[in-house]
């Protein structure tokens, strides 16, 4: 049994892999360099899916993270941040549409829960929609998926830890660790303190790589900006989430909408001193695009945009679990992990305590990036 766990993000998988180990017997200590869920975390439009991932694998583990979410939901029954509402996808031209049909044939051989509607029954899904910004037919609708409130879910998880005794040191960034005789021995903080540890996961999303390279690892990492535009409160019910072809949107809490796009990704700035600006024009755009679609929002503003960076593998992969060469240093580092996070966290800190876990993680080594290097 591991004695000390130190796991190093308090994001969705560190707050995840924390709940995990502590409910399995291990003394964790939890730290960040910023606040529990003030990273990626509380930066991503958290759609929990397994709509179009690749290959086979990845799906299939997909869909366990969304079963996951489900039977915590059941088993917490104040919990309030898991919304399975479904999603609502269609396209607007001819190779989009075609994509679309792929996508939802692969799926559904897969035994996935899709099914195209009409404008008649998608308006009876949201009726606060225009149906004129609907096709006559070929929405897509998925009603398994939905979306998660991560900082409640990472609320909900770091408590549950620290009352089984775990420690959360947030505002403490990682510094360096100590590695001899093939694992880690203890982990240094900014602050001057040293954490003994049995186990490390890393979990600290876009900053892995630099935790990697502390323990003498190299995570090639291909991460992007992600660009969230929150409305005012808005005169409008919204259900689900909708992927249309200008705009993605999904409810945000307080009545306020979370309005998403690739192009408005793009519109991301970094100065040379690391601030981010995002061009206005391009998060004016974004509500326009959310405006025409619901009649009832016309008249909300952007109240807040947030840019995050988005953790991903270079080769789009989750990287989870032990390293052969370091054993007791564990990854816990993807894209999508609102979907994952529950389930691949549990996963990684059975590992950690020396469970083998090897049929559900062969995939997502890291060896598998060292190996094309």
């Amino acid at each position: 049994m591991v004695a000390n766990a130190v796991v190093i993000g308090a994001g969705l998988y560190g707050a995840a892999v924390a709940a995990s180990l502590t409910r399995r017997g291990a003394r964790v200590t939890v730290v960040d360099a910023g606040s529990p869920g003030g990273g990626t975390s509380g930066a991503t439009f958290s759609w929990t899916n397994s709509c179009g991932k690749q290959p086979r694998s990845y799906h299939d583990f997909s869909v366990e993270g969304m079963a996951a979410h489900r039977r915590l939901a059941a088993d917490v029954p104040h919990g309030d941040w898991y919304h399975e509402t479904g999603n609502l996808e269609w396209a607007a031209t001819d190779a989009d549409r075609e994509a679309l049909a792929r996508k939802v044939a692969a799926v559904l051989d897969y035994g996935y829960e899709a099914r195209w509607l009409g404008r008649a029954e998608a308006s009876d899904l949201e009726p606060d929609l225009d149906p004129a910004a609907l096709p006559e037919e070929g929405i897509a609708y998925f009603p398994r998926e939905g979306w998660v409130e991560p900082v409640r879910l990472i609320g909900h998880l770091l408590s549950t830890a620290a009352s089984a005794g775990a420690e959360v040191v947030p505002g403490d960034a990682v510094t360096g660790l100590e590695v001899s005789a093939g694992a880690v021995r203890a982990v240094r903080l900014a602050s001057g303190r040293r954490l003994p540890a049995d186990a490390v996961v890393n979990c600290a999303g876009p900053q892995a790589a630099r935790i990697a390279e502390l323990a003498g690892l190299a995570l090639p990492m291909r991460n992007t900006c992600g660009v969230l535009v929150r409305t005012s409160p808005v005169a409008a019910a919204v259900a689900r989430v909708i992927h249309a072809p200008r705009v993605h949107l999904r409810p945000d809490g307080g009545g306020r909408l979370l309005l998403h796009t690739p192009e408005v990704d793009g519109a991301a700035r970094v100065s040379e001193t690391g601030e981010v600006s995002v061009d206005r024009s391009a998060v004016r755009e974004v509500v326009e695009a959310g405006r025409a679609l619901y009649p009832g929002i016309r008249a909300t503003s952007a109240e807040s945009v947030r840019v995050g960076e988005r953790p991903i593998p270079e080769d789009g992969l989750p990287v989870l679990g032990r390293v052969l060469g370091l054993p007791n240093f564990h990854f816990a580092v993807s894209h999508s992990g609102a979907t994952l996070s529950l389930h691949a966290g549990d996963l990684v800190a059975a590992e950690a305590l020396g469970e083998d876990r090897d049929d559900a993680l062969a995939p997502f080594r890291f060896e598998r990036s060292a190996a094309v290097h």
